[in-house]
């Protein structure tokens, strides 16, 4: 290691993480909440544990920048769909290789960062993209695992390091603590990035970890708060990018929720449908002091557009929709930008069936509440699925 140059190393492992961030902001807000940690007496590549990312410095030495943001990328996946946790009864090896096909098909597929390193061809196939790890598990044989190698060490943390080396060991308890606390964060990653950003075995993962837990009128209420603190600023920056050599923008609170709603009045949504989901948002709006609501509908044009906030909130339950022609999501954005209308939050409740366009990704955080087919995914925003019994 005489010829190394440790702070390269440090600096370019730092530029890696800055480059997920900004180009593939869901790995970069979570590779930021791991410590990155030289692992050098134990570790012959790179590990993670959920709360670090180790890595080997003569191996890392080998690598470019767009190969750490691979190797990085590995990590933050391990740890995105609990691998270390789920192998059970499962035989080590043959498990390994499984979790390795499952992490690299997402991350060649999505081209997260080089995944051609020197020295180690990993596992990669695409007869195993959109598969889980036990399902590949399932179809490798037992001594051939086919044509590539484990690209990190995954460790059975539970069990005591050899040799005195500096490896940590946990309880089950404090990995499943450590688990429960990654996962809080990819949430919270998720809702910052566009649902189409996302990789889709995330995206699946997320829907099932979520649906059974969150029906829509919890997910406006959610989203309504969230409004709460979503503004940034750059007068008060986040101390999460302290150790990054980046400056990241610090929340700014605001006390007045600003949100715009839309109806796809096409058709398929009713006026009593209509009627209920506004009355939710009444109830979920009489819990603030302040509060600003722009209401319209569409089809091919823009409807009916209302104004409220809390002193016609009274007035709320008198808004009538109409509609009933086709469906051209556009007309919402073109609207807004016509009207200067830039909301913290647009809300859209729709059946999901746009006649060209979802809209503009780029313009507001969007929210899109589906009725009639919860198989629709939304190429941006956040969304839920919906049904009435009227």
């Amino acid at each position: 290691m005489a010829n190394i140059d440790l702070n390269k190393i440090k600096d370019d492992i730092k530029t890696a993480r800055v480059g997920l961030l900004l180009h593939h902001p869901f790995f970069g807000n979570l590779a930021t909440r791991l410590i990155i940690k030289e692992g050098d007496d134990w570790c012959k590549t790179a590990a993670t544990d959920g709360r670090h990312i180790f890595y080997n410095t003569e191996f890392f030495s080998t690598l470019s920048i767009q190969h750490m943001q691979f190797v990085i990328a590995h990590e933050v996946l391990h740890n995105v769909f609990d691998h270390l946790n789920r192998r059970g009864s499962r035989k080590p090896k043959r498990w390994n290789a499984a979790i390795d096909y499952c992490v690299n098909g997402q991350l060649v597929r999505d081209k997260i960062g080089n995944s051609n390193l020197p020295d180690i061809k990993i596992y990669h196939d695409t007869q195993y993209y959109n598969m889980g790890a036990e399902e590949i598990y399932d179809l490798l044989e037992d001594e051939n695992f086919g044509d590539g190698q484990e690209l990190d060490i995954h460790v059975d943390w539970t069990s005591a390091p050899e040799d005195g080396s500096s490896r940590p060991q946990y309880s089950q308890d404090e990995l499943r603590e450590i688990s429960d606390t990654f996962m809080e964060a990819v949430l919270s990653a998720a809702q910052t990035v566009d649902a189409g950003k996302l990789p889709a075995g995330v995206r699946r993962m997320l829907k099932d970890f979520s649906e059974p837990q969150m029906n829509w009128r919890e997910i406006i209420r959610q989203q309504i708060q969230s409004v709460i603190k979503d503004d940034y600023s750059w007068m008060r920056p986040s101390r999460k990018s302290w150790h990054l050599n980046a400056i990241l923008p610090g929340n700014s609170f605001k006390d007045t929720i600003d949100i715009c709603i839309s109806f796809d009045m096409s058709g398929s949504i009713g006026a009593d449908q209509a009627k209920d989901f506004l009355g939710e948002v009444k109830g979920i709006m009489q819990e603030y002091r302040d509060f600003k609501i722009k209401l319209w509908c569409f089809d091919t044009e823009i409807y009916n557009e209302a104004d409220f906030d809390s002193y016609n909130i009274d007035e709320f339950d008198e808004y009538e929709p109409v509609g009933g022609g086709g469906t051209d999501f556009e007309k919402n954005w073109e609207y807004m930008k016509q009207h200067d209308i830039v909301p913290k939050k647009f809300i859209m409740f729709t059946d999901g069936y746009p006649c060209g366009s979802w809209g503009d990704p780029n313009y507001c955080d969007t929210v899109f509440i589906i009725h009639g087919n919860n198989t629709i995914v939304p190429p941006f925003g956040t969304h839920a699925y919906y049904e009435f019994s009227k």
